[in-house]
């Protein structure tokens, strides 16, 4: 623990992307695998995926979405050039860096009437899986057979089902297990986590255990012993941790429930504005959660039994609100994007460059409008 905290103490400025104009916000970042990976995709708030070099945080490749909005992104766990995010416009696009086309080549459709906003993809990278919007009455969690999604000429896919009945609202947040490729678990504005076999042949059975975050689900992440917990963050920054080994026993098993981290987390006499998410340590075996304030300050916290206590804090790089982050366990680097329209590298002990600092950017994206939407409508079903 204490060498962890060292680590992030240490962490330094090491390049920033180049500063521009345009006022997009860094909502979601993932990084290329394997040995010698060196790839960086970035989800914006202009309909676009941005692919940089993460050592040099150069842009090599700018796909659009337009008009549809944009919701997360993946990189393949086994291709470092293929790349995947979830679209508005009911598609989950695929593309491929080791291709000249701008275009994707798949699209992985649902109905005409959904909206994908979350998406992930199985360890495996044999299954593709969607959550919506909710139309009406329909809320779906899609799935497709990812499998030959490298090939060079653009094709669709059709759903292999649906999953229709677990969840009454937005599905916000999908997350495979990171070594079962058959455990998939969802979040949504209804304020319901659910975990599924998506192995079993129907809803019912695969659906293993509900658990209730009392708020709508922001954020979700596995942790724990070879990933046997579940935990979730909210869009009122309310966070929740829950043990699945103890679905069959008469323990309890939840682990911790904050219904606002603002309340409770205190770092240096100031409260804490916001959560940006959480990273499971496997070789410290901790479950850290990552927030921030609105003058760009990045905070780590530990996660126990008797709450979240402040581990550092990173101040310096951004000037708005932080919305992803990438903790690189392998290299020990942290990659951070936010408001402020800014890109960051951090590493222990680095020396930046002068370049200067953005400040913040007004513009109010859609992923925001969209935020505050779920927030009025789960607080105007709970009066």
């Amino acid at each position: 623990m204490e060498k962890l905290k060292e680590q992030f103490s240490s962490f330094q400025i090491a390049k920033r992307c180049a500063l521009t104009e345009d006022p997009t916000y860094l909502l979601d970042i993932d990084i290329s695998r394997g040995e010698g990976s060196h790839l960086l995709a970035v989800s914006c708030s202009n309909k676009s995926v941005r692919v940089y070099n993460r050592e040099t945080l150069s842009l090599l490749q700018e796909y659009s979405s337009q008009p549809a909005l944009l919701s997360g992104v993946r990189f393949a766990h086994a291709c470092e050039g293929v790349l995947f995010s979830a679209c508005s416009d009911g598609t989950v696009k695929c593309w491929d860096m080791r291709l000249s086309t701008p275009e994707p080549v798949q699209l992985f459709c649902g109905y005409p009437s959904n909206v994908f906003v979350s998406f992930d993809v199985s360890c495996n990278d044999l299954i593709v899986c969607a959550g919506t919007e909710k139309v009406e009455d329909d809320v779906f969690m899609a799935f497709w057979d990812a499998r030959g999604c490298t090939n060079s000429a653009s094709s669709r896919r059709e759903p292999l089902g649906f999953y229709s009945e677990s969840h009454n609202d937005d599905i916000t947040k999908i997350c495979f297990h990171p070594n079962k490729p058959n455990l998939v678990v969802s979040g949504s504005t209804d304020g319901l986590v659910n975990v599924f076999d998506i192995n079993k042949d129907n809803e019912g059975d695969a659906l293993l255990s509900t658990l209730n975050s009392d708020s709508s689900v922001s954020f979700i992440g596995w942790s724990g012993k070879e990933y046997w917990q579940v935990y979730c963050m909210t869009h009122d920054e309310g966070f929740c941790w829950w043990d699945l080994t103890q679905l069959d026993t008469e323990d309890q098993i939840t682990l911790l429930h904050i219904s606002d981290a603002r309340e409770v987390v205190s770092i240096d006499d100031t409260k804490l504005n916001y959560l940006i998410g959480g990273l499971y340590h496997e070789t410290s075996g901790k479950l850290f959660v990552v927030g921030g304030m609105s003058t760009g300050n990045i905070h780590l916290m530990d996660c126990c039994a008797t709450g979240l206590r402040p581990v550092g804090t990173l101040q310096g790089g951004h000037s708005a609100t932080v919305r992803s982050f990438y903790w690189n366990m392998e290299d020990n680097s942290l990659l951070t994007g936010g408001e402020d329209a800014q890109l960051l590298l951090w590493k222990p002990g680095a020396v930046e460059k002068a370049f200067g600092k953005k400040t913040s950017l007004k513009t109010a994206s859609s992923v925001h409008q969209r935020v505050r939407v779920h927030q009025n409508t789960f607080k105007n079903q709970k009066k």
